[in-house]
């Protein structure tokens, strides 16, 4: 039963943050007016990852799974998550300028 409550968190917390983090993004990125064209997925993936990081190393040991398992991820496997959605995020509207310029 605790995997089930854990799954049910697990899918609000990335439902609901994920979705407030992505439209925080998306009015960033259009108050400065940047080109998204079809490119706007890149920044959820990278705030996707970024929930995961915080979930493998804080959230999940305040929930209800207490199994095996349960360790944070390595400082490598972070700094690489970590600069891969930092990538993410901040590549997508580089991306889409360039883009745009070529057109």
């Amino acid at each position: 039963m605790k995997v089930v409550l854990e799954l049910a968190r697990i899918i609000l917390i990335f439902g609901i943050l994920g979705s407030l983090l992505g439209q925080l993004l998306m009015f960033v990125y259009g108050h400065f007016s940047i080109p998204m064209n079809s490119y706007k997925w890149l920044g959820g993936i990278g705030i996707y990852l970024l929930l995961f990081i915080l979930y493998r190393n804080k959230w999940q040991f305040s929930g209800y799974y207490t199994g095996k398992g349960i360790h944070k991820l390595s400082r490598p496997a972070c700094m690489v998550l970590y600069s891969t959605a930092l990538a993410l995020i901040i590549g997508t509207p580089i991306m889409g300028y360039t883009l745009e310029m070529l057109a």
